[in-house]
């Protein structure tokens, strides 16, 4: 029995071998994410009962192809499995191979024999075998490979009992496997393992031999260690990639024969089926094309389907907020209630539906197989620009909103290229950008059409433009900066197209919703009292003064009670800390050709983007309403009371399109990036880089023009 509270049963094997479906199947609600040590890369863990209340740890370790990785995630499962004292080093492997596509499979399967860790092998879809017409003799692959082999199918749940209790029986009488099977070691291999086994104290050859492999980066050998290990490769002249492909290939030739053997395809329409569909999807013409089609339908639902729900929740807010006002005596206490937590608490529950949509949406595409494709076609091309052909998917949801955007990078394996993809992400104009420029097109583009085309619209679709060049003209920046850790290249194989375990997509949402409401709601909530308090509260005197003022402008004029809280509300915000700060950046922004209205606007809309219509119809007191027509309307009868001129001319307007293009002004973005990658760095980084983008932008935009 393990010195741990429970024994860890690890699950492994490649992408899209259906790990993930079994680590859900087995440890359904008793599950949960965190991070493994010193990395950015969730751990999943969970607890399952194998029989009789024999409760263990599972843990799904990510997805890879050989004990040589080529990421930073992959590297966390060579990393864990050749040391033996860390915490989440495994009692037994289960490890799930896709009968599908055996042979490829196999070779890590052989790499965790020579381990020597008690191993239970998990021959996976074999319902898909079945209606395929694809003989295998599980018996027989059982007596090639050494290890115990159970033919399950995680769609139809088919043998799970038996895989557990097979699993326990190992964890009870773990009978290791012979050491070396699959692989005779070279003479170099024999060489650097000798000097090795016992500066390292360890009993098995192969982990000595990876050690020797990946000593250079591996935590667990200390600095002092990892000079005395290079030393000895050295003196015995290991070559370590030559030695990497001679293993390689020693291990296909030992089981491609008796594989070839044991398949017998009676009927193999999967791969005619799916090669069929593939010819179309995966094509240099038509596949971009549908991708762009498909993503382009999953928008309008996500739109049309979310829109419902968002209104449900902001109405639910409001009408939380109007009956705490009715409740409580009104005073300081009552408006933070209502205006800062209320309101921010709204604020992040107002994500979930874009959130829930675009992840059920996307998780569906990948489950049946098309994800891969995207990824397939689009890599090459982002591969010039530092990215992956995963960010395809993130960019094109930041078009939606950039929070589920950076959320989705999740699958992008190579961490470099993942946070190359975070930083960019936001550049892309989202949905929260729509308001202000509705509100803005107008005083650049007069209303008319150019081709047949109406103007304002073709105005709107450079904006995006714009902000897709400035993305990937970042990446590429990033590409420079940023210090490659590894080399990237694709390394996946295409499944045959299925239908979804529902499951898998359920427990996906949930996460990505839950991470999304508990990890980025916290700072997006601090963040909200913040900004409330700073717009709600000033210097005593001023504020006095500002109620003094609108009550004998209220007088004067003759304002109803609408009218007057309106203007009173304005003035308030111009005598806050707010407005204060808004004075005190007008020096710095009057370059760009805003004025210290216009400077609140932007500090304010750091909540979020949107929020620069709402501020500019409190400051231009216009009854309260934030209709977009009558806000056009009062700020294009802004005139400057030294110049005489439009305070919202073609210059000011295009410059502040142009801020708006480029800015991060949503917390919630930065929020999320935080999350994403463990750091502050990271959001400071990116808060910088795309202020001095748009500040340069604007200011450039604003010289020319004015």
């Amino acid at each position: 029995m393990s010195k741990k509270e429970k024994q860890i049963v690890a699950l492994i094997g490649n992408p899209n071998s259906g790990k993930s479906s079994l680590f859900n199947i087995l440890t359904g609600l008793r599950q949960q994410v965190g991070n493994f040590p010193g990395v950015t890369v969730d751990k999943k863990i969970g607890s399952t009962d194998l029989g009789n209340n024999n409760f263990v740890d599972i843990i799904d370790l990510p997805g890879t192809y050989s004990m040589y990785p080529n990421s930073s995630d992959e590297r966390i499962v060579t990393e864990i499995l050749t040391n033996p004292d860390n915490p989440n080093f495994p009692d037994a492997i289960i490890y799930v191979l896709d009968v599908m596509n055996m042979e490829r499979h196999l070779l890590l399967a052989s790499q965790l024999i020579d381990l020597q860790i008690p191993m239970v092998l998990a021959l996976n879809m074999t319902d898909i075998a079945e209606k395929e017409g694809l003989v295998y003799d599980s018996e027989y692959l059982e007596k090639k490979m050494g290890v115990k082999i159970v033919p399950i199918s995680c769609r139809e749940e088919k043998n799970i009992d038996i895989l557990k209790a097979t699993t326990l029986e190992k964890l009870r009488n773990p009978i290791e496997a012979k050491s070396n099977e699959f692989y005779s070691f070279s003479k170099s291999d024999k060489a650097v393992i000798e000097k090795l086994q016992p500066f390292l104290k360890e009993e098995n050859k192969y982990r000595v031999l990876l050690v020797a492999h990946h000593h250079h980066w591996l935590k667990h050998i200390s600095a002092a260690d990892r000079i005395n290990i290079k030393n000895i490769t050295d003196g015995v002249h290991f070559e370590s990639i030559k030695s990497q492909i001679n293993e390689t290939m020693s291990r296909f030739a030992k089981f491609t024969p008796f594989v070839r053997q044991l398949e017998a395809k009676a009927n193999p329409k999967s791969e005619s089926v799916t090669d069929a569909i593939d010819n179309v999807i995966t094509h240099r013409v038509f596949g971009p094309i549908i991708f762009f089609g498909i993503m382009l339908l999953v928008f309008q639902v996500i739109f049309s389907w979310s829109e419902y729900p968002m209104t449900w929740i902001e109405d639910a807010f409001a009408w939380g907020e109007n009956t705490v006002k009715d409740l409580l005596p009104d005073g300081w206490f009552t408006r933070l209630l209502t205006e800062g937590i209320i309101a921010g608490l709204g604020g992040i529950m107002v994500f979930i539906p874009q959130i829930l949509f675009l992840f059920l949406l996307i998780s569906l595409l990948e489950e049946v197989g098309y994800m891969s494709r995207a990824v397939f076609m689009f890599d090459k091309l982002f591969q010039k620009f530092g990215l992956n052909g995963r960010s395809i998917v993130a960019l094109v949801s930041s078009g939606a909103c950039a929070i589920p955007a950076i959320m989705s990078t999740r699958t992008i394996s190579n961490w470099r290229e993942r946070l190359i993809t975070i930083m960019v992400a936001p550049l892309i104009s989202c949905s929260a950008r729509i308001p202000v420029y509705t509100v803005l097109i107008g005083f650049v583009v007069p209303a008319g059409s150019f081709m047949g085309f109406n103007q304002q619209g073709l105005a709107f679709m450079g904006l995006y433009l714009l902000s897709i060049v400035a993305a990937l003209g970042s990446a590429m920046v990033f590409n420079i900066i940023l210090k490659k850790d590894n080399n990237s290249y694709l390394m996946m194989e295409l499944p045959i197209y299925k239908p979804p375990i529902w499951k898998n997509i359920f427990y996906n949402v949930k996460e990505k919703v839950l991470a999304f409401i508990v990890e980025a709601g916290k700072v997006i909530f601090v963040i909200s009292i913040i900004l409330w308090f700073l717009a709600s509260y000033g210097p005593a005197a001023k504020m006095k003064m500002a109620e003094t003022q609108a009550t004998e402008i209220s007088a004067i004029k003759g304002l109803d009670d609408e009218a007057s809280e309106q203007l009173l509300a304005s003035l308030k915000i111009e005598n806050s800390y707010a407005g204060h700060l808004g004075k005190f950046i007008e020096p710095v922004i009057k370059p760009l050709g805003f004025d210290w209205k216009i400077g609140i606007a932007l500090i304010t809309s750091f909540a979020a983007r949107e929020v620069f219509v709402g501020t500019m119809a409190t400051i231009y007191s216009i009854g309260g309403t934030d209709d977009e027509s009558t806000i056009r309307e009062r700020m294009a009868s802004e005139v400057d009371p030294i110049t005489g001129k439009p305070i919202y001319g073609f210059a000011t307007s295009l410059s502040l399109l142009i801020f708006y293009v480029f800015a991060m002004q949503c917390m919630s973005t930065l929020a999320v990036t935080k999350r994403e990658t463990k750091s502050w760095k990271w959001p400071i980084i990116q808060f910088v880089y795309m202020s001095a983008l748009a500040y340069l932008g604007s200011l450039l935009v604003y010289q020319l023009f004015a």
